[in-house]
């Protein structure tokens, strides 16, 4: 009986953790709308678990000084954006490999406010402006690849879309 109770023990100590982290993340569906923030520019992201990062559409793309110019596509309000360049990252594709700028930027995801990086990359010929991949993924969310639109953005002090 007593080693019962402390194998018990043992084990919600254990798993405790592991329980509280799974409460934490969020459902997230395989499309969600996101807000760009400080804009307030609602756009969608592609959920992609096998994306190392994430990737938005950058239009026009210029380097100057370590600074990256860009355009969002004008479905999305064709705001012009300079950002520096946080470092520099090799995608690999089943075609080729690509050197891309990384950015930093902030976004509202349901409610979570995250600051994460992103590579630059002209996303004209798809579907979706952004792709979050297992670099925002991995420690916030829960992918159910059976739905979409599952968690609105809800941060607070975020201007509603």
């Amino acid at each position: 009986m007593g080693s019962i109770f402390i194998l018990t023990i043992t084990m919600f100590f254990f798993l405790a953790p592991v329980m509280a982290n799974a409460e934490e993340k969020k459902g997230i569906g395989l499309v969600e709308d996101v807000i760009l923030l400080p804009w307030g520019v609602k756009i969608p992201a592609r959920i992609d678990t096998g994306a190392a990062t994430s990737s938005i559409d950058a239009r026009e793309l210029k380097i100057h000084d370590n600074i990256a110019e860009f355009k969002l596509p004008k479905k999305y309000g064709g705001l012009q954006l300079a950002l520096p360049v946080a470092g520099w990252k090799t995608i690999r594709s089943a075609e080729s490999r690509e050197r891309r700028p990384v950015v930093e930027m902030e976004l509202c995801v349901g409610p979570k406010r995250l600051l994460i990086n992103v590579n630059l990359n002209d996303r004209s010929m798809v579907k979706y402006p952004l792709i979050l991949g297992r670099n925002v993924l991995k420690d916030n969310f829960v992918v159910d690849c059976m739905h979409s639109h599952c968690l609105p953005p809800s941060c607070p002090e975020v201007p509603s879309q």
